[in-house]
């Protein structure tokens, strides 16, 4: 009888051991909590990798815009409408006053369109071209003297050259001057307005359009 109970009592033991665990109320709620706590790590994980591409994402934004703005052609004025050629001083010029000191083949500057310094260019029967050149070098900006002597166009800060037209004649510049139509207006000023068609140096659509 007493092996019977022996025996009756390890078998309710045993039953127990592989019984399954009893949580309380308390275990489940530190169970839902640290769930709540790593839902959260994650979320702020998101969030500072946001925070971290964004942060990227400007830096290398702030370094290539230079950079490929380095390789873009100097802005060669230009503008909706027509504006007056001034001199250094910013008085409007009058063609029948230039002319008067400015004979054939002279090529001078003026103050053109958004600023930019243009050349009025005077031709052989005396009378101003139809169309002035952005003096700004396509190279890396510098302001491109004339050279009667050599009759061209001759930067000094890394030696290209144009033609009297403003083509490209020697590099490094890989673009022609700038055009900007040069006009004479009903008062007598002398206007420079906007080119828009092709250049007719190269045959193509001009590359400050």
């Amino acid at each position: 009888m007493k092996l019977f109970s022996l025996i009756a009592a390890m078998l309710m033991a045993s039953s127990e051991a592989f019984a399954p665990a009893k949580f309380s109320a308390r275990s489940v709620t530190a169970v839902k909590a640290a769930e709540g706590e790593l839902y959260i790590d994650q979320e702020r994980r998101n969030i500072m990798n946001l925070i971290l591409v964004g942060s990227a994402a400007v830096t290398v934004g702030g370094l290539a815009v230079p950079y490929i703005l380095f390789f873009v052609p100097p802005g060669a004025g230009g503008g909706s409408g027509g504006s007056p050629a001034k001199d250094a001083l910013g008085n409007d010029i009058f063609a029948a006053e230039y002319l008067k000191t400015h004979p054939a083949k002279d090529r001078n500057l003026a103050q053109g369109l958004k600023g930019d310094a243009t050349y009025l260019i005077v031709k052989e029967d005396g009378t101003l071209e139809n169309y002035g050149l952005n003096a700004v070098c396509t190279h890396l900006g510098c302001v491109v003297p004339w050279s009667a002597a050599n009759n061209k166009f001759m930067c000094p800060c890394h030696g290209s050259q144009y033609a009297p037209t403003g083509a490209v004649v020697r590099g490094p510049a890989p673009l022609p001057l700038a055009l900007a139509h040069c006009d004479v207006a009903d008062d007598g000023k002398i206007i420079f307005s906007p080119w828009v068609e092709d250049d007719f140096r190269t045959g193509g659509k001009g590359w400050w359009n």
